[in-house]
């Protein structure tokens, strides 16, 4: 397989679970896939594995997360670009999926919460902000992330 083939299988994989949190929230689908441990676990996998294929000498040589010279030279090779993209959707999906709980946990409205996780997909940390900020104006919830 290559990382090309890789990259696309992992980017395709995602999407089923964000449209079940968009379309479908309630589901027992949803419940079992998208507020399970299976999504981090198979892109936990497929990162793991490229780790290691890249510390095997795959990956660019004096690629480190120590300077912004090594980051970019990680990133250079077809292995650092699905590590980090791997690393992107499994986080990206982890947070649109503990939106989804906590806004119904919270009574928080899914079509407001829709455009919080359209922006979580596409820009990540943006769509946790506006879900921050939502929530906290709607009066469905202050800045802290947990009740506490």
């Amino acid at each position: 397989m290559t990382y090309d083939l890789l990259f696309s299988l992992i980017n395709a994989s995602v999407m089923p679970a964000w449209l079940l949190l968009i379309l479908a929230p309630k589901w027992y689908v949803t419940e079992k896939t998208v507020h399970s441990m299976f999504y981090p676990l198979l892109l936990g996998g497929v990162y793991a594995a490229c780790m290691v294929f890249a510390y095997m000498g795959h990956g660019a040589e004096g690629g480190s997360f120590t300077s912004i010279e090594g980051v970019r030279t990680l990133f250079s090779s077809d292995v650092g670009m699905v590590i980090g993209w791997a690393h992107y959707l499994v986080f990206d999906l982890f947070v649109g999926a503990w939106e989804a709980r906590d806004a119904r946990r919270r009574g928080f409205n899914h079509w407001l919460l829709i455009p919080c996780l359209l922006l979580t997909f596409m820009l990540g940390p943006v769509g946790l902000l506006l879900y921050l900020i939502l929530r906290k104006f709607t009066g469905k919830g202050g800045w802290q992330l947990a009740e506490g």
